[in-house]
């Protein structure tokens, strides 16, 4: 199974995912979605 982005589901072979641990649970989202979770979509 490839890690996927969280938000928009892209493959870590198509762009850069960047990691992080919730709950024991790890995520990954991509550079494109990140700005969108950390400011909300406007």
């Amino acid at each position: 199974m490839k890690d996927k982005c969280l938000n928009c589901g892209i493959e870590s072979d198509d762009v850069l995912l960047l990691s992080c641990n919730y709950k024991g649970e790890m995520l990954y989202v991509c550079i494109k979605c990140l700005p969108v979770l950390i400011h909300g979509a406007h």
